[in-house]
């Protein structure tokens, strides 16, 4: 009967052998994400864009938002519910922000800007620049990710540069929070603007099993990292993330 209903529900233009490539994409962003806090979309994105164009941004998304309510109950205790509220706060006001900067400025200058701007952050932070997660650098740093989000769809970057000094599972934990708020929101806005459909829905719901498996893969990752070594991690993904926001810029400038 099982077999019968995934057999129903499958998209005829879906081969086996592409679901399976993906379905390793996903389970290693996933696997990043439980260990570091952040990564799926930071890696899942840019090879989706390559390869699977049908997996952005609807379905990221919607295994984005269970992946990272999954995180943000694995560790539950450990929220920082203070840094998470002034976090989302600053990520409404930025993606709100978004779209009167646009009326200034073209979104590829943007993205080069916000790349060079983590990047600085990233080779500062490396040079011993110290962050502390405060109200202020939270909110600062949920207003840069709710306008690199909206513009870039990267969005992950500047919380990495602001949370990396925190302990691991608080850190990956809080940022669950952020992130699984952040989601819902963006599937909102997305079917509001029409920019996913049921067919997009599906093929997430298919790759659902690759995402869980991946999560609990990372959990005695997660167990074994330390501070330094969740840090690491997370510098080493901000400065992928901004190189690949440099690279879409200059190969399409007019996007």
């Amino acid at each position: 009967m099982v077999t019968a209903a995934l057999a129903a529900m499958w998209p005829a233009d879906l081969e086996m052998g592409r679901y399976a490539a993906m379905g390793a994409l996903v389970f290693g962003g996933a696997c990043l994400q439980g260990v570091g806090g952040l990564g799926f979309s930071m890696f899942c994105a840019p090879v989706a864009l390559l390869l699977f164009p049908e997996l952005v941004p609807g379905p990221i998304l919607a295994l984005g938002c269970p992946l990272a309510l999954l995180a943000g109950l694995r560790e539950f205790s450990a929220i920082e519910w203070g840094t998470a509220g002034y976090t989302l706060a600053g990520r409404a006001l930025g993606a709100a922000l978004a779209t009167a900067v646009l009326q200034v400025l073209s979104g590829p200058t943007l993205a080069i800007l916000f790349a060079l701007l983590i990047l600085t952050g990233v080779y500062l932070s490396v040079r011993g620049w110290v962050v502390s997660t405060s109200p202020a650098s939270s909110a600062a740093a949920g207003v840069a990710s709710g306008l690199m989000g909206t513009i870039t769809s990267a969005g992950a970057p500047p919380l990495a540069l602001a949370m990396q000094n925190l302990p691991p599972a608080p850190l990956r934990a809080t940022l669950g929070c952020v992130f699984f708020a952040g989601s819902v929101m963006s599937l909102v806005a997305l079917a509001a603007a029409g920019k996913t459909d049921l067919q997009q829905l599906l093929i997430g719901v298919l790759l659902l099993p690759w995402m869980v498996g991946g999560f609990v893969a990372s959990g005695p990752l997660a167990r074994r990292m330390s501070r330094a070594g969740v840090r690491k991690v997370l510098l080493s993904l901000a400065t992928v993330s901004a190189l690949a926001v440099l690279v879409q810029a200059f190969l399409h400038p007019h996007a």
